[in-house]
Protein backbone atom coordinates (compact mmCIF):
# COMPACT_ATOMS: atom_id res chain seq x y z
CA UNK A 1 0.00 0.00 0.00
CA UNK A 2 1.12 3.58 -0.59
CA UNK A 3 2.27 5.73 2.29
CA UNK A 4 1.87 9.48 2.43
CA UNK A 5 5.12 11.16 3.41
CA UNK A 6 5.75 14.71 4.56
CA UNK A 7 7.42 17.32 2.40
CA UNK A 8 5.78 16.37 -0.90
CA UNK A 9 3.08 17.68 -3.22
CA UNK A 10 0.86 14.96 -4.68
CA UNK A 11 -2.69 13.67 -5.20
CA UNK A 12 -4.00 10.80 -3.07
CA UNK A 13 -7.31 8.96 -3.39
CA UNK A 14 -9.47 6.81 -1.09
CA UNK A 15 -12.88 5.20 -1.59
CA UNK A 16 -15.83 4.10 0.51
CA UNK A 17 -19.05 2.18 -0.15
CA UNK A 18 -22.54 2.41 1.31
CA UNK A 19 -24.11 -0.19 3.57
CA UNK A 20 -26.11 -1.39 0.55
CA UNK A 21 -23.04 -2.36 -1.46
CA UNK A 22 -23.06 -6.16 -1.96
CA UNK A 23 -19.75 -6.75 -0.15
CA UNK A 24 -20.93 -4.62 2.76
CA UNK A 25 -24.23 -6.48 2.98
CA UNK A 26 -22.16 -9.63 3.44
CA UNK A 27 -19.95 -7.99 6.07
CA UNK A 28 -22.96 -6.75 8.03
CA UNK A 29 -24.65 -10.16 7.94
CA UNK A 30 -21.46 -11.83 9.20
CA UNK A 31 -21.14 -9.34 12.05
CA UNK A 32 -24.86 -9.45 12.87
CA UNK A 33 -24.55 -13.22 13.35
CA UNK A 34 -21.45 -12.66 15.50
CA UNK A 35 -23.26 -10.07 17.66
CA UNK A 36 -26.30 -12.30 18.17
CA UNK A 37 -24.05 -15.09 19.43
CA UNK A 38 -21.83 -12.89 21.62
CA UNK A 39 -24.94 -11.39 23.25
CA UNK A 40 -25.70 -14.84 24.68
CA UNK A 41 -22.25 -16.44 24.79
CA UNK A 42 -19.36 -13.95 25.12
CA UNK A 43 -16.70 -16.66 24.83
CA UNK A 44 -18.08 -18.20 21.63
CA UNK A 45 -15.75 -18.92 18.74
CA UNK A 46 -17.16 -17.51 15.53
CA UNK A 47 -15.86 -17.44 11.97
CA UNK A 48 -18.87 -16.50 9.85
CA UNK A 49 -18.68 -15.89 6.11
CA UNK A 50 -21.45 -14.69 3.81
CA UNK A 51 -22.11 -14.55 0.08
CA UNK A 52 -25.00 -12.57 -1.39
CA UNK A 53 -26.10 -12.80 -5.00
CA UNK A 54 -29.30 -12.44 -7.00
CA UNK A 55 -32.15 -13.56 -4.74
CA UNK A 56 -29.95 -15.42 -2.27
CA UNK A 57 -27.78 -15.13 0.85
CA UNK A 58 -25.45 -18.00 1.75
CA UNK A 59 -23.94 -18.14 5.25
CA UNK A 60 -21.16 -20.57 6.13
CA UNK A 61 -18.47 -20.91 8.73
CA UNK A 62 -17.18 -22.48 11.90
CA UNK A 63 -19.03 -21.62 15.11
CA UNK A 64 -18.56 -23.16 18.55
CA UNK A 65 -21.09 -21.89 21.10
CA UNK A 66 -23.40 -22.98 23.88
CA UNK A 67 -26.27 -20.83 22.57
CA UNK A 68 -28.68 -21.01 19.64
CA UNK A 69 -29.45 -18.23 17.19
CA UNK A 70 -31.74 -18.45 14.17
CA UNK A 71 -29.43 -17.33 11.39
CA UNK A 72 -32.08 -16.88 8.64
CA UNK A 73 -33.96 -14.37 10.82
CA UNK A 74 -30.73 -12.44 11.47
CA UNK A 75 -29.95 -12.39 7.76
CA UNK A 76 -33.39 -11.10 6.79
CA UNK A 77 -33.45 -8.45 9.53
CA UNK A 78 -30.04 -7.16 8.44
CA UNK A 79 -31.09 -6.93 4.79
CA UNK A 80 -34.28 -5.13 5.87
CA UNK A 81 -32.35 -2.61 8.00
CA UNK A 82 -30.09 -1.82 5.05
CA UNK A 83 -33.12 -1.01 2.90
CA UNK A 84 -33.66 -3.89 0.49
CA UNK A 85 -37.36 -4.08 1.22
CA UNK A 86 -38.93 -4.34 -2.24
CA UNK A 87 -38.45 -6.71 -5.15
CA UNK A 88 -37.97 -3.81 -7.57
CA UNK A 89 -34.74 -2.92 -5.74
CA UNK A 90 -33.34 -6.22 -7.05
CA UNK A 91 -33.11 -7.82 -3.59
CA UNK A 92 -35.87 -8.30 -1.02
CA UNK A 93 -35.42 -9.44 2.58
CA UNK A 94 -38.75 -11.26 2.59
CA UNK A 95 -38.35 -13.31 -0.58
CA UNK A 96 -34.62 -13.98 -0.88
CA UNK A 97 -33.41 -17.51 -0.19
CA UNK A 98 -31.21 -18.00 2.89
CA UNK A 99 -28.91 -21.03 2.95
CA UNK A 100 -26.69 -21.93 5.91
CA UNK A 101 -23.81 -24.35 6.40
CA UNK A 102 -22.24 -24.12 9.87
CA UNK A 103 -19.62 -26.40 11.42
CA UNK A 104 -17.75 -26.28 14.74
CA UNK A 105 -14.28 -24.78 15.09
CA UNK A 106 -11.50 -27.26 14.42
CA UNK A 107 -10.29 -28.97 17.60
CA UNK A 108 -6.71 -28.42 16.42
CA UNK A 109 -7.25 -24.64 16.37
CA UNK A 110 -9.23 -24.44 19.61
CA UNK A 111 -6.50 -26.35 21.47
CA UNK A 112 -4.09 -23.44 20.98
CA UNK A 113 -6.65 -20.68 21.52
CA UNK A 114 -8.00 -22.20 24.75
CA UNK A 115 -4.61 -21.61 26.41
CA UNK A 116 -4.60 -17.92 25.44
CA UNK A 117 -2.68 -18.20 22.18
CA UNK A 118 -3.38 -16.33 18.97
CA UNK A 119 -6.10 -17.88 16.80
CA UNK A 120 -3.88 -17.78 13.73
CA UNK A 121 -0.54 -16.58 12.46
CA UNK A 122 -0.48 -13.26 10.65
CA UNK A 123 0.54 -9.64 10.55
CA UNK A 124 -1.69 -6.70 11.44
CA UNK A 125 -1.23 -2.96 11.03
CA UNK A 126 -2.56 0.09 12.83
CA UNK A 127 -2.21 3.68 11.63
CA UNK A 128 -2.91 7.20 12.86
CA UNK A 129 -2.06 10.70 11.65
CA UNK A 130 -2.89 14.27 12.57
CA UNK A 131 -4.80 15.19 9.38
CA UNK A 132 -8.25 15.08 11.03
CA UNK A 133 -9.72 15.33 14.55
CA UNK A 134 -10.26 11.56 14.38
CA UNK A 135 -6.51 11.14 13.71
CA UNK A 136 -7.26 9.48 10.38
CA UNK A 137 -6.25 10.20 6.77
CA UNK A 138 -8.43 12.95 5.31
CA UNK A 139 -9.20 11.05 2.10
CA UNK A 140 -10.85 8.05 3.77
CA UNK A 141 -12.72 10.21 6.31
CA UNK A 142 -14.31 12.31 3.55
CA UNK A 143 -15.10 9.20 1.48
CA UNK A 144 -16.92 7.66 4.48
CA UNK A 145 -18.77 10.89 5.22
CA UNK A 146 -20.01 11.03 1.63
CA UNK A 147 -21.38 7.47 1.68
CA UNK A 148 -22.99 8.11 5.07
CA UNK A 149 -24.60 11.29 3.70
CA UNK A 150 -25.80 9.40 0.63
CA UNK A 151 -27.45 6.79 2.85
CA UNK A 152 -28.92 9.47 5.11
CA UNK A 153 -30.44 11.24 2.09
CA UNK A 154 -32.05 7.94 1.05
CA UNK A 155 -33.31 6.83 4.45
CA UNK A 156 -34.65 10.26 5.43
CA UNK A 157 -36.30 10.61 2.01
CA UNK A 158 -34.34 13.77 1.21
CA UNK A 159 -33.57 12.14 -2.14
CA UNK A 160 -36.31 9.53 -2.28
CA UNK A 161 -35.23 8.13 -5.64
CA UNK A 162 -31.96 6.77 -4.23
CA UNK A 163 -31.56 3.04 -3.60
CA UNK A 164 -29.19 1.26 -1.22
CA UNK A 165 -26.11 0.49 -3.35
CA UNK A 166 -23.49 3.20 -3.75
CA UNK A 167 -19.83 4.20 -3.73
CA UNK A 168 -17.70 7.28 -3.19
CA UNK A 169 -14.15 8.24 -4.07
CA UNK A 170 -12.21 11.33 -3.02
CA UNK A 171 -8.94 12.63 -4.47
CA UNK A 172 -7.14 15.27 -2.41
CA UNK A 173 -4.25 17.49 -3.43
CA UNK A 174 -1.57 17.52 -0.74
CA UNK A 175 0.94 20.34 -0.38
CA UNK A 176 3.99 19.77 1.79
CA UNK A 177 2.35 16.55 2.98
CA UNK A 178 -0.84 18.25 4.21
CA UNK A 179 -4.37 18.21 2.70
CA UNK A 180 -4.80 21.32 0.55
CA UNK A 181 -7.81 20.97 -1.78
CA UNK A 182 -10.27 18.29 -2.86
CA UNK A 183 -9.63 17.83 -6.56
CA UNK A 184 -12.07 15.07 -7.55
CA UNK A 185 -15.21 13.54 -6.07
CA UNK A 186 -16.72 10.40 -7.58
CA UNK A 187 -20.17 9.36 -6.34
CA UNK A 188 -22.24 6.55 -7.76
CA UNK A 189 -25.63 5.67 -6.34
CA UNK A 190 -28.26 3.17 -7.33
CA UNK A 191 -31.49 4.97 -8.23
CA UNK A 192 -35.03 4.53 -9.46
CA UNK A 193 -35.42 4.47 -13.27
CA UNK A 194 -37.54 7.62 -13.44
CA UNK A 195 -34.94 10.19 -12.33
CA UNK A 196 -32.82 12.07 -14.87
CA UNK A 197 -29.04 12.12 -14.54
CA UNK A 198 -29.06 15.93 -14.70
CA UNK A 199 -31.47 16.26 -11.76
CA UNK A 200 -29.67 13.60 -9.76
CA UNK A 201 -26.28 15.21 -10.37
CA UNK A 202 -27.49 18.60 -9.17
CA UNK A 203 -29.18 17.10 -6.10
CA UNK A 204 -26.18 15.04 -5.02
CA UNK A 205 -23.70 17.89 -5.43
CA UNK A 206 -25.86 20.29 -3.41
CA UNK A 207 -27.33 17.93 -0.80
CA UNK A 208 -24.60 15.33 -0.35
CA UNK A 209 -21.20 16.61 -1.46
CA UNK A 210 -21.17 20.27 -0.44
CA UNK A 211 -22.44 19.67 3.12
CA UNK A 212 -19.58 17.18 3.63
CA UNK A 213 -16.50 18.81 2.08
CA UNK A 214 -14.93 21.37 4.47
CA UNK A 215 -15.09 24.88 2.94
CA UNK A 216 -11.32 25.33 3.19
CA UNK A 217 -10.83 22.24 1.01
CA UNK A 218 -13.52 23.12 -1.56
CA UNK A 219 -12.60 25.28 -4.56
CA UNK A 220 -15.29 25.28 -7.25
CA UNK A 221 -12.73 26.50 -9.78
CA UNK A 222 -10.71 23.29 -9.64
CA UNK A 223 -12.91 20.50 -8.22
CA UNK A 224 -14.24 17.89 -10.64
CA UNK A 225 -17.47 16.02 -9.87
CA UNK A 226 -18.20 12.61 -11.40
CA UNK A 227 -21.76 11.75 -10.35
CA UNK A 228 -22.94 8.39 -11.70
CA UNK A 229 -20.41 8.69 -14.53
CA UNK A 230 -21.80 5.66 -16.41
CA UNK A 231 -25.09 7.56 -16.70
CA UNK A 232 -27.39 4.90 -15.23
CA UNK A 233 -27.30 2.75 -12.08
CA UNK A 234 -30.73 1.10 -11.70
CA UNK A 235 -29.54 -2.50 -11.38
CA UNK A 236 -27.51 -2.68 -8.17
CA UNK A 237 -26.95 -4.55 -4.95
CA UNK A 238 -26.62 -8.34 -5.14
CA UNK A 239 -28.56 -8.34 -8.42
CA UNK A 240 -25.77 -6.38 -10.05
CA UNK A 241 -22.75 -7.90 -8.29
CA UNK A 242 -22.14 -10.83 -5.99
CA UNK A 243 -20.99 -9.73 -2.53
CA UNK A 244 -18.61 -11.51 -0.17
CA UNK A 245 -17.49 -10.98 3.41
CA UNK A 246 -14.03 -9.46 3.64
CA UNK A 247 -13.68 -7.90 0.19
CA UNK A 248 -13.50 -4.27 1.33
CA UNK A 249 -10.49 -4.41 3.66
CA UNK A 250 -9.04 -1.07 2.49
CA UNK A 251 -12.41 0.67 2.90
CA UNK A 252 -12.58 -0.88 6.38
CA UNK A 253 -9.19 0.53 7.41
CA UNK A 254 -7.23 3.56 6.16
CA UNK A 255 -8.17 3.97 2.51
CA UNK A 256 -4.84 2.78 1.14
CA UNK A 257 -2.69 4.92 3.43
CA UNK A 258 -0.10 2.84 5.23
CA UNK A 259 -0.04 -0.96 5.07
CA UNK A 260 -2.50 -3.84 5.43
CA UNK A 261 -1.79 -7.38 6.60
CA UNK A 262 -4.46 -8.89 4.35
CA UNK A 263 -6.89 -10.27 6.94
CA UNK A 264 -10.47 -9.05 7.09
CA UNK A 265 -12.46 -8.29 10.25
CA UNK A 266 -16.14 -9.07 9.84
CA UNK A 267 -17.59 -12.32 11.14
CA UNK A 268 -14.61 -12.99 13.41
CA UNK A 269 -14.78 -13.17 17.21
CA UNK A 270 -11.98 -11.36 19.10
CA UNK A 271 -9.85 -14.49 19.57
CA UNK A 272 -9.00 -13.96 15.89
CA UNK A 273 -6.01 -11.60 15.88
CA UNK A 274 -6.87 -10.49 12.33
CA UNK A 275 -9.51 -8.40 14.06
CA UNK A 276 -8.45 -7.83 17.68
CA UNK A 277 -4.76 -7.15 17.01
CA UNK A 278 -5.66 -4.72 14.20
CA UNK A 279 -7.84 -2.86 16.68
CA UNK A 280 -5.01 -2.84 19.23
CA UNK A 281 -2.50 -1.63 16.64
CA UNK A 282 -4.85 1.27 15.80
CA UNK A 283 -5.29 2.00 19.54
CA UNK A 284 -1.52 2.14 20.04
CA UNK A 285 -0.87 4.26 16.93
CA UNK A 286 -3.67 6.69 17.79
CA UNK A 287 -2.41 7.19 21.34
CA UNK A 288 1.13 7.81 20.09
CA UNK A 289 -0.13 10.53 17.74
CA UNK A 290 -2.49 11.95 20.39
CA UNK A 291 0.44 12.15 22.82
CA UNK A 292 2.41 14.33 20.41
CA UNK A 293 5.24 11.81 20.13
CA UNK A 294 4.67 11.65 16.35
CA UNK A 295 2.43 13.25 13.72
CA UNK A 296 2.09 9.98 11.81
CA UNK A 297 2.50 6.48 13.17
CA UNK A 298 2.15 2.96 11.84
CA UNK A 299 2.35 -0.13 14.03
CA UNK A 300 2.86 -3.69 12.83
CA UNK A 301 2.09 -6.63 15.11
CA UNK A 302 2.76 -10.24 14.08
CA UNK A 303 1.65 -13.50 15.71
CA UNK A 304 2.19 -17.26 15.58
CA UNK A 305 -0.84 -19.51 16.01
CA UNK A 306 -1.18 -20.76 19.58
CA UNK A 307 1.46 -18.32 20.92
CA UNK A 308 0.17 -15.45 23.12
CA UNK A 309 2.89 -12.79 22.72
CA UNK A 310 3.47 -11.15 19.33
CA UNK A 311 6.56 -12.42 17.54
CA UNK A 312 7.38 -8.86 16.44
CA UNK A 313 6.41 -5.24 17.05
CA UNK A 314 7.39 -2.64 14.44
CA UNK A 315 7.00 1.15 14.59
CA UNK A 316 7.29 3.68 11.74
CA UNK A 317 6.75 7.41 12.33
CA UNK A 318 7.64 8.46 8.75
CA UNK A 319 10.21 10.93 10.02
CA UNK A 320 7.72 12.75 12.28
CA UNK A 321 8.76 11.17 15.59
CA UNK A 322 10.11 13.28 18.43
CA UNK A 323 12.01 10.28 19.77
CA UNK A 324 13.80 7.28 18.31
CA UNK A 325 11.49 4.52 17.05
CA UNK A 326 13.33 1.95 19.15
CA UNK A 327 12.44 3.99 22.23
CA UNK A 328 8.82 4.21 21.08
CA UNK A 329 8.81 0.41 20.73
CA UNK A 330 9.99 0.11 24.33
CA UNK A 331 7.16 2.41 25.45
CA UNK A 332 4.67 0.23 23.60
CA UNK A 333 5.90 -3.01 25.12
CA UNK A 334 5.90 -1.42 28.58
CA UNK A 335 2.37 0.01 28.41
CA UNK A 336 0.30 -2.31 26.19
CA UNK A 337 -0.53 -5.98 26.71
CA UNK A 338 -0.55 -7.32 23.16
CA UNK A 339 -1.56 -10.90 23.94
CA UNK A 340 -5.03 -11.86 22.64
CA UNK A 341 -6.28 -12.10 26.24
CA UNK A 342 -4.80 -8.70 27.12
CA UNK A 343 -6.24 -7.06 24.01
CA UNK A 344 -9.71 -8.51 24.61
CA UNK A 345 -9.72 -7.31 28.22
CA UNK A 346 -8.27 -3.85 27.52
CA UNK A 347 -10.66 -3.10 24.66
CA UNK A 348 -13.62 -5.03 26.13
CA UNK A 349 -14.16 -6.98 22.93
CA UNK A 350 -16.40 -9.83 24.09
CA UNK A 351 -19.55 -7.77 23.46
CA UNK A 352 -22.08 -7.50 20.62
CA UNK A 353 -20.54 -4.34 19.14
CA UNK A 354 -19.51 -5.48 15.70
CA UNK A 355 -22.39 -4.98 13.27
CA UNK A 356 -21.97 -1.20 13.57
CA UNK A 357 -18.33 -1.55 12.51
CA UNK A 358 -19.21 -3.38 9.29
CA UNK A 359 -20.08 -0.26 7.27
CA UNK A 360 -18.35 3.14 7.02
CA UNK A 361 -15.04 2.00 8.48
CA UNK A 362 -13.78 0.36 11.65
CA UNK A 363 -11.61 3.36 12.57
CA UNK A 364 -12.13 7.08 13.07
CA UNK A 365 -15.50 6.46 14.75
CA UNK A 366 -16.77 8.01 18.00
CA UNK A 367 -19.85 5.87 18.63
CA UNK A 368 -20.16 3.74 21.75
CA UNK A 369 -18.28 0.48 21.51
CA UNK A 370 -15.30 1.73 19.53
CA UNK A 371 -12.95 1.37 22.51
CA UNK A 372 -9.89 1.23 20.26
CA UNK A 373 -10.56 4.85 19.31
CA UNK A 374 -9.99 6.13 22.85
CA UNK A 375 -6.89 8.21 23.57
CA UNK A 376 -6.79 7.42 27.29
CA UNK A 377 -3.15 6.30 27.12
CA UNK A 378 -1.86 9.49 25.50
CA UNK A 379 -0.98 11.30 28.75
CA UNK A 380 0.85 8.26 30.11
CA UNK A 381 2.91 7.94 26.94
CA UNK A 382 3.64 11.67 26.89
CA UNK A 383 4.90 11.66 30.50
CA UNK A 384 7.05 8.58 30.00
CA UNK A 385 8.49 9.98 26.76
CA UNK A 386 9.59 13.13 28.58
CA UNK A 387 10.98 11.10 31.48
Amino acid sequence: MASITNGKDFLFTSESVTEGHPDKIADQISDAVLDAILAQDPTARVACECLVTTGMAFVAGEITTSCYVHIPDIVRETIKDIGYTRAKYGFDYETCAVITSIDKQSADISMGVDTGGAGDQGLMFGFACDETPELMPMTIMLAHKLTRKLTEARKKDVLGYLRPDGKSQVSIEYKDGKPHKVRTVVLSSQHSPDITLKEMREDIIEKVVKPVIPPELLDEEIIVYHINPTGRFVIGGPQGDTGLTGRKIIVDTYGGVGSHGGGCFSGKDPSKVDRSASYMARYIAKNIVASGIAARCEIQLAYAIGVPEPVSVFVDTFGTGKMDEKEISKLIVKNFDMTPKGIIEKLDLRRPIYKQTAAYGHFGRNEDGFTWEKTNMADTLKKQAKG
